[in-house]
């Protein structure tokens, strides 16, 4: 696919100045016709009708609710059947909310052996979306303290948990990913975070950190690649442990198996094999 599609595709998705008309449009100057338009779109956006690559009957499941702020929060949980304290994942969404990806992506973690929360953070506004576009514009009512505390919530919620042993890390896409980091700095208790393509926290707080850091990159991802390099001399710096893995060809969010543009699932599976890894050293 065109690379100046795929870039403008990431610019709809990530700024919500650009409506869906405008973005249509933009994408017709490249292909030369609405025909060739509605084809890239079927190729680029996400189909959340794809089958997740674990059942939900192999697991337990369930939807909790807890604490948040300007409104109650609600997350999906995922963890084996045996009744046991498990080490837990915090599982973060892209900026679409909590879907039928990200809840597969939970039971992803839980079958490898551990309690994966994954939280809504939409759910906090109290009121449902029609689709995608809904669901993106909503992030504008969020505020970014309220989503922080929000997730926070998520993790102290979890500690009450019998099935929880206490020993907590997360992972996180695009938005999320930014949210793992922010976790990273603010929750001292927390193991292991592993951001997927997710921006970096200012480099003034980085000392705060306390976690051992996974941090997966695209290389086509001109937008967060640019904030590499600080972090990274500022993790550096202060002595955080951390692991940093670049892969060639890919762009954002190929890890996500519902968009087959941008999905590259020889990077995705050495990705999710280095987090599974991560996870294993710093939580078992």
């Amino acid at each position: 696919m065109d690379q100046r599609i795929i870039n403008l595709y990431d610019e709809y998705i990530h700024s919500s100045t650009i409506s869906r008309a405008d973005f249509l449009k933009r994408v017709t100057l490249v292909t030369g016709s609405v025909a060739l338009t509605q084809s890239v779109l079927a190729q680029i956006e996400n189909d959340h009708t794809k089958p997740g690559f674990v059942k939900e009957e192999e697991l337990f499941t369930e939807y909790i609710n807890y604490p948040g702020t300007p409104g109650e929060m609600k997350a999906y949980i995922a963890r084996p059947k045996e009744e046991r304290k498990y080490s837990t994942v915090i599982v973060i969404h892209e900026n679409r909310g909590l879907n039928a990806h990200i809840e597969d992506v939970a039971r992803r973690v839980a079958t490898a052996g551990y309690l994966a929360i994954a939280p809504n953070a939409l759910a906090a506004l109290g009121k449902t979306f029609a689709n995608e576009d809904e669901a993106r514009n909503s992030f504008r009512e969020l505020k970014a303290e309220d989503n922080l505390k929000n997730f926070i919530g998520a993790f102290e919620y979890v500690k009450t948990r019998k099935d929880c042993n206490g020993k907590i890390g997360c992972v996180g896409f695009c938005w999320g990913g930014a949210m793992s980091n922010n976790l990273a700095v603010n929750l001292p208790d927390l193991k292991a975070a592993v951001p997927f393509y997710g921006r970096q926290p200012a480099t003034a707080d980085v000392p705060k950190i306390k976690a051992a850091l996974q941090l997966h990159y695209a290389a086509m991802d001109e937008g967060v690649n640019a904030g590499i390099s600080a972090y990274e001399e500022a993790l550096k710096a202060n002595n955080i442990k951390y692991e940093l893995y670049m892969y060639e060809g890919a762009q954002h969010a190929f890890h996500n198996d519902t968009s087959p543009a941008r999905y590259n699932e020889e990077a995705a599976k050495k990705a999710w094999k280095r987090t599974l890894e991560f996870f294993e050293k710093h939580l078992k």
